[in-house]
């Protein structure tokens, strides 16, 4: 599978069932606020480890791998490590059906990595440019498609973090986006290179296609963390003058009986005399006999999430998107 159909696979999985799930966990009233949280992250990072595993199995071994050789392994080590390897898989002496294959396959690890300008093709690049046998890569080329990548997800992640209880996870997956755009593009143009003891085995194309599968699960994970801290401060701030006016009028209603009974003289009717001092403790039992809750006790959260709108406008915004960007990957393949 090609990067740009792996990028349009992680968009239509990631939007039509990952997307749908985490939504369903965190509904307000399903589950408490910790437990929804908790499995939100896990089930995000289980899909994120099944995905990357299930790749990088179809992927297969890298050719420092196949050597069992690291990253920063000099000629002689190479060398060596491929005289070994090569003892046990020679088909006269590997009785396995496939003998000839994995000789073959090692013979050309071997073959790319003594090789300088076709190793640091296949380590920045991958193994898809260095089978197009091409003398000079085009670093422009590379760095439009990976602007595509970026733009792509840029536009899903703001279609995905709308609303303002999202505004928190806008700016944390943008933030993230960012700095792997610049480490991106610095290992893309030698600006920077890895030390040893990161990933050794693998390449620069390797760890940048691991940061791309990952981010699917980063933006939903920033999602259910923005979700977990969200405080709506104006909605919160109109709840308590909405219990403080509630409360203000039970208290004038009180007042205003109390002014008629004062302008009655204290008389009501048959009843006997009442001062002012007698109504003003008959309001304050009155009032505490009345459900009325204090500001501080309102909240506007159904179990700590706030109230979300209907998702419809979303999920049209987000279909035609899909059509916009298939039409825009198919271009780019064909170009």
């Amino acid at each position: 599978m090609g990067d740009s159909e792996s990028s349009l696979f992680s968009f239509f999985f990631y939007v039509l069932f990952v997307y749908p799930a985490t939504n369903w966990i965190l509904k307000p009233g399903r589950f408490s606020r910790t437990k929804g949280l908790t499995y939100a992250i896990s089930l995000l990072v289980a899909i994120a480890a099944v995905k990357t595993g299930l790749e990088l199995r179809e992927q297969g071994p890298n050719f420092y791998q196949q050597l069992k050789v690291s990253r920063t392994s000099s000629a002689i080590e190479i060398k060596r490590s491929y005289k070994r390897q090569s003892l046990e898989l020679h088909p006269d002496k590997n009785p396995s059906a496939t003998a000839i294959d994995d000789f073959a396959a090692l013979k050309n690890a071997y073959d790319v990595l003594m090789d300088m300008d076709a190793r640091e093709v296949y380590d920045r690049f991958g193994p898809e440019k260095l089978k197009q046998n091409i003398a000079v890569i085009d670093e422009y080329k590379v760095l439009i498609e990976c602007a595509i990548f970026y733009a792509a997800w840029g536009i899903m992640t703001w279609m995905l973090t709308l609303g303002k209880h999202n505004g928190n996870a806008r700016q944390w997956v943008f933030t993230g986006m960012i700095a792997m755009l610049v480490v991106e593009v610095m290992l893309l143009l030698k600006e920077l290179a890895l030390p040893g003891w990161c990933l050794p085995s693998m390449t620069e194309h390797e760890l940048i296609q691991l940061g791309h599968n990952l981010f699917p699960a980063f933006l939903n994970g920033c999602r259910c963390l923005g979700a977990y801290v969200f405080v709506d401060l104006d909605g919160h701030q109109r709840a308590l003058l909405g219990a403080l006016h509630a409360q203000n009028k039970e208290i004038l209603r009180a007042l205003r009986d109390i002014q008629q009974s004062v302008n009655r003289g204290g008389h009501t009717g048959a009843q006997t005399p009442m001062s002012v001092g007698d109504a003003m403790r008959n309001l304050e039992a009155e009032l505490e006999g009345k459900d009325i809750k204090h500001p501080s006790e309102v909240n506007i959260f159904d179990d700590g999430f706030p109230k979300k709108k209907s998702n419809t406008n979303l999920y049209l915004m987000i279909g035609g998107y899909i059509v916009l960007y298939y039409v825009f990957a198919g271009n780019q393949a064909s170009a």
